[in-house]
């Protein structure tokens, strides 16, 4: 770990990009601040944004969520992402989610805020935004259907301008509808001082990662996603971590910290214990986040599984194959 952090400290000096300020609690449990680096990498999981049942937004289960996020272990929580139904949200609701899970976490990981948007100039609003209000970094996919790569990397350029914490590029072609080769994010990496982090949802993402730290010249932290599904083909690629919202994150976490303390084979066969629950999870046609919103009100954290319309609900067979899973793995508890 005191490696990664020498890294990721020679990185931020090389780009003249300034480490967040932190926040963290003393012994006496007090607030306190410093400016130091917070370097993401491990489990950064994608969080979820909770709903009453009639759908508006239940800033209580914020609470609830982000310490269920910390009691796994996560080394970082990654907001307003598409599994988080950023694109559900109003500009105000935004803010509000912002605001309560900075709270919720209390500077005890790094927050990273999707700032994604149609348009340069919203996506660096939300950007700076996000910064003023303490995120540790800020995620950004490409502009939704944009077949230009010049246009893409001049969209990164200028929101990294107008930043001074990290980008994670967001690498993610089912929803946005842009296919961005490696030798292409690799020039982002190179050429933007502030894109730091890569998030890759493009299968394969093993290939893809090898493909993408061979063309860099400059020290990116690559994160898997997909679901959690590759996880420990990632790791073994070289992802720094993994950027996902499994309903089950102390099982990441577990993988990490066997494949980060050199037990490869053993957060092998802990990794693949747990993979059908991954993978009936991930089923994209099913809507993964209602069925993580099914298992997470099912374990108390959340007081409603509500997904804002447009989602398909979910049929009474899919619950079923659900509950069976989770007994089956001992999860149930």
């Amino acid at each position: 770990m005191r490696l990664l952090e020498l890294l990721l400290t020679r990185l931020y000096e090389s780009r003249n990009t300034k480490p967040p300020e932190l926040a963290f609690r003393g012994n006496a449990g007090t607030l306190r601040r410093y400016t130091g680096l917070m370097p993401l990498h491990g489990v950064c999981t994608i969080a979820l944004t909770p709903f009453t049942d009639n759908g508006d937004l239940d800033i209580e289960s914020i609470d609830s969520l982000g310490e269920f996020y910390l009691e796994s272990g996560v080394h970082g929580v990654t907001i307003l992402g598409i599994m988080g139904e950023a694109h559900k949200l109003s500009d105000a609701e935004r803010q509000a989610v912002t605001q309560r899970y900075l709270s919720a976490v209390g500077g005890r990981v790094p927050l990273v805020v999707g700032c994604s948007g149609a348009a340069t100039r919203v996506a660096a609003q939300m950007a700076r935004a996000a910064e003023e209000a303490g995120a540790a970094a800020v995620m950004v996919a490409p502009p939704n259907n944009q077949r230009s790569l010049d246009l893409v990397f001049e969209h990164y350029r200028r929101v990294a301008e107008d930043v001074s914490v990290p980008v994670v590029v967001q690498d993610e072609p089912v929803n946005t509808g842009v296919v961005m080769p490696a030798p292409f994010i690799a020039r982002l990496v190179d050429e933007i001082r502030g894109c730091c982090y890569v998030k890759l949802e493009e299968a394969p993402t093993t290939i893809k990662i090898s493909s993408l730290l061979k063309s860099a010249k400059t020290k990116a932290g690559v994160f898997g996603g997909l679901g959690g599904m590759y996880f420990y083909e990632e790791l073994v690629r070289g992802a720094v971590g993994i950027m996902t919202g499994f309903a089950y994150p102390h099982v990441l976490v577990e993988t990490y910290r066997l494949f980060a303390a050199d037990q490869k084979r053993e957060a092998q066969e802990y990794f693949f214990r747990y993979l059908p629950l991954i993978r009936f999870e991930a089923q994209l046609g099913v809507g993964g986040v209602g069925i993580r919103k099914e298992i997470l009100k099912l374990r108390g954290v959340i007081s409603s599984s509500h997904v804002r319309f447009p989602t398909p609900a979910l049929d009474e067979e899919t619950l079923r194959e659900l509950e069976d899973l989770v007994r089956v793995l001992d999860l149930a508890g």
